[in-house]
């Protein structure tokens, strides 16, 4: 092969997410947007490409994070690298362009936990063979993205996707219907602090944290500008009740980020927003709706079990990924990131990007 490895700049964006949205294992998480998204809390996006004969075949959208008081950096690749990890060669060419630019970038790691299903027993072996350890069991929502989601094959007929959906999910989406609940699918920056508050309502309710609205601002002019991010918003009687965020790259769909009022939950209007989202994504060409994080301990008594539930009720799939491998390039400082620095590492977590915990899903 005849490879060339170069990191691009913005004058290449629109060719770089066109690559990552063809790509079989392209993902929202890989954009060029989604690295301005994060530069905005103080990680700094490096975009990588492979190219042959001119053609870009593999990359990765690298995001650094220096580490405090001794002058290294992380690196992270969320949900990537996008690249073919059946072909060991393609890989192997990949891996050491990252490596150079780790060397370059003082890194004491990459982090990577790709879109590979639990059973790829060939891909990690691969990764072990590159010298990956893994680095979190992820059971739960303690991994920085989910190892356990629900996807949706979103090819059959909406009457077929209805029909397989477990009966009290489908009832609750014709009560809301039935109820008079209207889904604004048509959102625009002044309808953004509409969904903050429903979400600031949210997380007392739940209890867990939130970004600040700037950083919603700063997704909405980067993703939803871009066409990778949609507002939806539930009014039931002129009032706002309930909001989700779905994102979009290439034939996936995610929802990432929802929010619901602790007024009129009786109308369900969480299920016809999933419902009118899983149509906007079928209207959109995806083939495949993801419900992102559930939790992998699946006993009733869970107190995450609830989100289990209201997803499973979709029909979707229960898809387990490899989880968090760790590519080690300073076994020293490793070990204090593990060891010495582990509320740091832990915090690492949290600032890389916000966990809901059930935000809409009761």
């Amino acid at each position: 092969m005849n490879l060339r490895a170069r990191l691009i700049g913005p004058e290449e964006e629109k060719r770089f997410d066109a690559f990552i949205a063809g790509h079989p294992k392209g993902h929202f998480l890989q954009s060029y947007g989604w690295g301005e998204v994060k530069a905005s809390t103080g990680w700094r996006p490096l975009r990588l490409v492979l190219e042959e004969g001119g053609s870009i075949v593999a990359a990765a959208s690298l995001l650094k994070r220096q580490l405090p008081y001794v002058g290294k950096s992380i690196l992270y690749a969320p949900r990537g690298p996008v690249v073919d990890f059946h072909d060991p060669a393609l890989f192997s060419e990949l891996l050491a362009a990252i490596d150079n630019v780790a060397r370059q970038e003082g890194a004491i790691l990459l982090k990577i936990d790709p879109d590979i299903p639990e059973n790829d027993t060939a891909v990690k072996e691969l990764l072990r063979a590159k010298g990956f350890r893994l680095a979190n069991k992820g059971e739960g929502f303690e991994g920085v993205q989910p190892r356990h989601v629900f996807r949706l094959d979103i090819t059959p007929s909406p009457e077929e996707l209805l029909a397989r959906m477990h009966g009290k999910t489908r009832y609750n989406i014709r009560l809301a219907q039935k109820k008079g609940v209207v889904i604004k699918d048509d959102c625009t920056l002044e309808d953004l602090p509409v969904f903050y508050e429903i979400l600031k309502e949210t997380t007392i309710r739940d209890r867990f944290l939130v970004r600040s609205y700037s950083y919603f601002e700063t997704m909405w002019r980067e993703m939803v500008e871009r066409g990778y991010a949609k507002l939806f918003l539930a009014y039931y009687q002129g009032e706002a009740i309930a909001g989700t965020l779905a994102f979009i790259m290439g034939d996936k769909a995610w929802y990432l980020y929802g929010a619901s009022s602790n007024r009129h939950r009786n109308v369900m209007p969480n299920y016809l927003l999933q419902w009118t989202m899983i149509l906007w994504a079928r209207e959109q060409g995806c083939t495949i709706y993801d419900f992102r994080g559930v939790p992998g301990d699946l006993d009733e008594n869970n107190p995450l079990y609830g989100l289990y539930r209201f997803k499973k009720g979709f029909n979707g799939t229960f898809t387990e990924f490899i989880g968090e491998y760790d590519r080690v390039y300073s076994p020293f400082y490793y070990w204090l990131w593990q060891s010495v620095l582990p509320l740091y590492s832990r915090g690492f977590r949290r600032l890389l990007f916000w966990k809901k915990k059930a935000a809409t899903e009761e």
